[in-house]
């Protein structure tokens, strides 16, 4: 059975909730917490089968839960996520924007096409997911939504699309915090810093480069996918209910250190 009842009755939807690998995504993580706390779960993922593991997780602890397949820089499939959420359950109260691709290079360096890639996906896809999400969660009485950032945004290194994508959403989050609170709305980000998860593993990280990463952090741990989730648990939580246009660094201080000599 879920363990909590922190979102009891509450529908989310959380996007990209698939993992590349076995093991625990930033998705995954928070849909597994969303669940254990009593809220049903839309798992959102342009390929399901990647999906259908963490719906298994959910199941396996007593949650309720369904795949979608969507790709969300599709308008269609975006208005289809919350028409299911709101026809299966009645109601959406979560939205959790966590869908991301990487992108290399300097203004210089980049080729035009995948900028405008990284930008879609990005940025575009979370305004998408939202625009179709809004009105349910308003016709729902309210609601919260985190996007996912990066610290990328917060200390560029070399991932100039990249980290610009993730500026966006900072700059996005804010807007639709403002824009959205007199329908009780709260609109909040979380930058996470280098954790250790399925798409950075199985893009075959050396153990050296990981230890490097660990090391870049004050407190000279690894973060995981379940530190990103128990964030965005906290913060669609009623625990945060007086938080919203914030950004969160969940990076063990690693913003704060200069960068690696």
């Amino acid at each position: 059975m879920p363990s909590g009842e922190r979102l009891a009755g509450k529908v989310a939807i959380v996007t990209g909730a698939g993992s590349r690998a076995d093991g625990i995504g930033n998705g995954r993580a928070a849909a597994v917490l969303f669940a254990r706390e009593g809220a049903r779960v839309l798992l959102v993922d342009r390929e399901p089968e990647l999906a259908e593991a963490t719906l298994a997780m959910i199941e396996e602890e007593g949650g309720e839960a369904v795949v979608q397949q969507a790709d969300v820089t599709a308008d269609e499939d975006c208005r289809a996520m919350a028409a299911e959420a709101v026809s299966r359950w009645d109601r959406l109260d979560i939205l959790h924007n966590n869908v991301g691709i990487g992108g290399r290079g300097s203004v210089v360096e980049v080729d035009e096409s995948d900028w405008e890639q990284v930008m879609r996906v990005n940025v575009t896809g979370m305004m998408l997911a939202s625009k179709h999400a809004i009105p349910a969660m308003k016709e729902s009485g309210g609601g919260a939504i985190v996007n996912i950032s990066s610290i990328s945004a917060l200390r560029p290194r070399g991932l100039t699309s990249y980290s610009t994508s993730k500026g966006a959403v900072i700059a996005l989050t804010q807007a639709m915090a403002v824009d959205h609170a007199p329908d009780g709305i709260r609109v909040n980000c979380i930058a996470p810093g280098p954790v250790y998860t399925p798409m950075v593993y199985s893009a075959g990280m050396s153990d050296e480069l990981r230890d490097r990463r660990r090391h870049a952090s004050l407190l000279k741990i690894e973060g995981t996918g379940w530190d990103i989730g128990n964030t965005a648990l906290f913060l669609v939580s009623d625990e945060a209910r007086y938080i919203t246009g914030v950004i969160i660094p969940v990076d063990g201080g690693t913003i704060l250190r200069g960068p690696a000599r």
